[in-house]
C-alpha cells in the first residue's frame, strides 16, 4: 500500500501511538511556552524600560541568542541535569520535563528579545502622557504590556512555533524514548531512519497542520491590531 494512503489511514483512525507522540508534543511544547512567556514578558519590558549599566550588552546578548542552536542548549541543559550536574540529584534527564527546560531555555530569548523591541517602541510613543500622569514603574509595565497584548501574542506564537518544531534539544535532553520522550520531530527522524514512512507522514502532516494553524492565528491577531490601532 502506498505510504501516504496509509498515513492517513493512520490519522482517520486515530492510532494510539500517533495520538500519543501528538499529545506528548502539544504539552511540552505548549508548558514550556507558558513558562517562557512568564519568564520572558517581564525581563523584556524591565529591559525596554530601564537603563542600567551593560544594557546594551544585555539586549545583544538576548538578541544572539535568539539564534541559539537548538543541541548547543541540549548540550547546556544536559550537561546541568546529567548526574555530575548541578541538578543532577533531581532526576530529570530523559523525562519529559527536561524536554520542558530545554525548550525554556531556547524560546525565553526570543520572547523577551521581541518583547523589548515592541514596550520600547511602545514607550516612545506614550512617553509623554504616562510621564505626565505620574504613573509608577509597574503600572507603566502593566500598560504597555496591554497595550501592546496583540503584538505580544504573536510574539508566543512565534515561540509556541520555534518549540514545536524542534529537535536537536530534546532528543539530547529526553533520550527519544518510545512512549515517554518521544515527540513529533524526533518521532519522525526516527521512524523515517527505520522505514515506517506511513507513521512518519502522519505526524509530518499533523505537524505542518500545526504550524500552519498557528501562522493564521498570527496573521488574524495582527490584522486585529491594525484594526484596533486604527
Amino acid at each position: 500500500m502506498d505510504p501516504s494512503v496509509s498515513a492517513f489511514q493512520l490519522l482517520l483512525t486515530g492510532d494510539p501511538a500517533l495520538l500519543g507522540i501528538v499529545r506528548l508534543s502539544l504539552i511540552v511544547s505548549m508548558s514550556a511556552v507558558g513558562l517562557a512567556t512568564l519568564v520572558g514578558v517581564p525581563i523584556g519590558a524591565c529591559i525596554a524600560l530601564t537603563h542600567f549599566p551593560g544594557r546594551t550588552a544585555v539586549i545583544v546578548v538576548f538578541n544572539a541568542l535568539m539564534g541559539l542552536p537548538p543541541v548547543v542548549a541540549g548540550l547546556a541543559v544536559f550537561l546541568l541535569l546529567s548526574r555530575s550536574g548541578p541538578l543532577g540529584p533531581l532526576g530529570l534527564l530523559f523525562t519529559p520535563t527536561a524536554m520542558v527546560f530545554a525548550q525554556v531555555v531556547l524560546v525565553t530569548p526570543i520572547i523577551a528579545a521581541l518583547t523589548r523591541q515592541t514596550i520600547e517602541d511602545l514607550w516612545g510613543e506614550y512617553r509623554d502622557e504616562l510621564t505626565a500622569m505620574n504613573v509608577g514603574a509597574v503600572r507603566r509595565v502593566g500598560t504597555l504590556i496591554w497595550d501592546g497584548r496583540f503584538s505580544l501574542i504573536t510574539i508566543v506564537l512565534a515561540g509556541f512555533g520555534r518549540a514545536a518544531a524542534e529537535v536537536g534539544a530534546i532528543i539530547i535532553v529526553g533520550g527519544n524514548i518510545d512512549g515517554f520522550t518521544r515527540t513529533m520531530t524526533t518521532a519522525i527522524a526516527l521512524e523515517t531512519s527505520k522505514g515506517d514512512i506511513p507513521l512518519a507522514i502522519g505526524l509530518g502532516v499533523v505537524l505542518m497542520a500545526i504550524v500552519v494553524l498557528v501562522n493564521a492565528l498570527a496573521w488574524v491577531i495582527g490584522r486585529t491590531a491594525q484594526r484596533y490601532a486604527g
